[in-house]
């Protein structure tokens, strides 16, 4: 078990997974592959009927860490990229109802863990925000796909493009989380929807699920199958030095 990724049984049939890698929860390569690996066993382990995903701190997740990526060399970029395609088509694929309750911040890639899940609860006053264009760079295949159809034309447009940031009841105006609440209601308010979805036919759910979203995996798929262009992209000259000028600026 990646030290990483908490894993504990709520109550029967309920568990939470708790990204725990502080101060903001920061995305590596071997911490994506932790929790993709941890939402693989909870797949296939029959006791679990619903997973609810938050984290420590104050931060779902922000994201990579930025004086750590604009040092990657290629081959660190790539494995990058890899493992960002890899755990989101864990989560956006998990058969089960994988709620969200984001008790902070979800910003950059920390917010595909909202936008993957079945239903989403997040901290009112939290940001949420694909922050990518501002750092100088592209989407990876699975991550635009998810992005785009779960934000929707509008939303992706706007979101996507500006790379500014919204509130949670914001966020729930837009239409792409299901409630935006005070922090410290963001843990019940979860585990009253996992209690919810874990009533459903689990043979069912999962089936319906994957019709929902046969579309988006299936084009995410083929896509890859081509190859990603985002890892040949990431951080140029163009990136390093966008990257640079949002750390100079303390943000």
């Amino acid at each position: 078990m990646n030290d990483d990724v908490d894993v504990t049984t709520i109550e029967d049939g309920i568990v939470q997974l708790r990204l725990a890698r502080p101060p903001v929860n920061a995305l590596t390569p071997p911490f994506l592959d932790g929790i993709a690996e941890v939402l693989a066993g909870l797949a296939g382990d029959t006791g679990p009927r619903a997973v609810i995903l938050t984290g420590s701190g104050t931060a779902l997740s922000a994201g990579m860490d930025l004086k750590q990526a604009v040092g990657f060399d290629r081959g660190q970029q790539t494995a990058m990229v890899d493992a960002l395609n890899r755990c989101y088509a864990a989560a956006y694929e998990f058969p089960k109802p994988l709620i969200a309750a984001a008790n902070g911040h979800a910003i950059a890639g920390g917010l595909f863990f909202v936008l993957a899940a079945d239903y989403r609860v997040v901290s009112a006053t939290a940001l949420f925000g694909l922050t990518e264009v501002r750092v100088g760079i592209a989407f990876p295949v699975v991550a635009n796909a998810i992005a785009c159809h779960e934000l929707g034309a509008g939303n992706a447009r706007r979101v996507m493009l500006s790379g500014a940031n919204v509130t949670g009841t914001e966020a729930r105006s837009m239409g792409f989380v299901d409630e935006a609440v005070a922090a410290a209601e963001v843990g019940q308010r979860g585990l009253d929807a996992a209690r919810r979805y874990a009533a459903l036919p689990p043979r069912a759910y999962a089936a319906v699920k994957a019709q929902i979203r046969a579309p988006v995996v299936t084009g995410y798929r083929d896509a890859l199958a081509e190859g990603d262009p985002a890892r040949d992209a990431w951080f140029s000259d163009e990136t390093r030095n966008a990257a640079e000028t949002l750390l100079a600026a303390g943000r």
